[in-house]
């Protein structure tokens, strides 16, 4: 596929970019682009949120996070969100169904000599 939206690596982001935002959150409360330079940093470079906003209002909407404070900085606001325990519940199943269905996938995409018999 020559579309860089429609690779798999495209869909991938688009699926996990909700998780990975609560992950950095579950640390403390930050402001949108202090989550995307977070996850940019952790990454190195290689993963970074270019629809921030639509990601924390989904996430808010679900009630996974909440609008912590707002602070004036050089006249300008940051608006500062936190995980709720419901987010860090959701957070929590959606790594262990990620490693469940990455095992399978594993398992699925081996060419036949290359799996590992039990």
């Amino acid at each position: 596929m020559s579309d860089n939206q429609h690779t798999f690596e495209a869909y991938f982001k688009r699926a996990v970019s909700p998780v990975i935002v609560l992950s950095v959150l579950k640390e403390r409360p930050m402001y949108g682009y202090e989550i995307s330079a977070a996850v940019r940093e952790r990454s190195g470079g290689r993963y970074t949120l270019s629809v921030m906003y639509p990601i924390l209002d989904s996430l808010m909407a679900g009630g996974y996070i909440v609008e912590h404070e707002t602070i004036i900085v050089n006249g300008r606001a940051r608006r500062y969100y936190a995980v709720t325990s419901a987010g860090k519940e959701y957070l929590k199943q959606v790594v262990d169904d990620f490693e469940r269905l990455s095992d399978v996938f594993h398992a699925l995409t081996q060419e036949d000599g290359d799996h590992e018999e039990e």
